[in-house]
């Protein structure tokens, strides 16, 4: 198994930094690249953050498992890059320089943007390598997402490593175009995406989770030996979903939980002015679950409120 001409074999552990670009100040764009290999052969598993900068639950997920020695496998090799997109890491920003999303760049080109040529060696070098990867993720725009996993659960092996995972709620999700998830599709291989908390925000309940699930799954592949502990609640399949938008702009004041069951036509919260003059109540359109949650109370007429999952 090669990495940036390194090859590394069964049994060892390292760590390789990989050249994408250069800033203008010259200083290196490197993605960091931990390789754990066991003796015996086996899946390849790949666990990775950051692909939007400024997603750092999922950045955490990664370096606590590396951190805490989980990323050793007892058969096959698991490999954990913690930050894809380290400019924006660095730069607290879900893109990169051009403005342009790494996640809908895909299959990138090696001479294009900078997001571009982030996308083209994840397509080229390591999408060929794994069976199966897990792509963790947050909210964006300060919405918060309760943790859940996102899959195309039309797909018999996508639901038993969504069991397995066992997220409080796994939502069937389509192929966003130009996603690493599509193209790794479209090569043979699987990838879980992970959502669980809110950007540039440390949600503990929602990295917990996170570690708790890719634990699960490597239990079920066969490739460790440590445990989860047993989830306490029943995770729940999300057939379609539907966002609660305000009809007027003004002040949110919620009235409900991420994560908690609403009935339909149950008040969600209260559209206000600054001024005391209206109250506007906001009921839920349908019965389900409150899977996302806008966090910022200003808003403009249109602006996401409620991300209602439907079981």
């Amino acid at each position: 198994m090669i990495f940036n001409g390194v090859d590394i074999p069964r049994g060892e552990t390292r760590k390789i930094e990989v050249n994408i670009s250069r800033l203008p100040s010259r200083s290196p764009i490197d993605i960091h690249i931990i390789i754990a290999r066991a003796k015996e052969p086996g899946p390849v598993l790949l666990l990775m953050g950051g692909l939007h900068g400024d997603e750092i639950n999922g950045v955490e997920i990664v370096r606590r498992i590396v951190e805490q020695g989980l990323n050793q496998p007892t058969v096959g090799t698991i490999i954990c890059i913690p930050v894809i997109n380290i400019y924006g890491f660095i730069n607290f920003s879900r893109y990169v320089p051009d403005g342009k999303d790494v996640n809908r760049s895909f299959p990138g080109n090696k001479n294009g943007s900078l997001a571009s040529r982030v996308a083209y060696y994840l397509t080229k070098d390591i999408i060929p390598k794994i069976d199966l990867g897990i792509d963790f993720h947050t909210g964006g725009a300060d919405r918060s997402n309760f943790p859940q996993i996102r899959c195309m659960m039309n797909d018999a092996q996508n639901q038993q490593l969504a069991q397995a995972f066992c997220a409080p709620f796994t939502l069937h999700a389509k192929y966003r175009p130009k996603s690493l998830r599509q193209t790794a599709a479209k090569r043979g291989r699987r990838i879980l995406v992970y959502e669980g908390g809110e950007s540039s925000r440390f949600d503990e309940y929602a990295i917990q989770q996170g570690i708790d699930g890719a634990i699960r799954v490597m239990k079920y592949l066969g490739i460790t030996h440590a445990e989860a502990p047993n989830p306490t609640y029943t995770n729940r399949l999300i057939n379609r979903s539907s966002w609660v938008r305000a009809r007027a702009s003004g002040i949110f004041q919620c009235e409900v939980t991420s994560g908690a069951k609403v009935k339909k036509n149950q008040l969600i919260g209260y559209m206000t002015d600054p001024f005391g003059d209206f109250k506007e109540p906001i009921k839920s359109p349908a019965t389900g679950y409150v899977i996302g949650l806008n966090n910022d109370p200003i808003l403009h007429q249109g602006d996401a409120i409620a991300h209602i999952g439907i079981v």
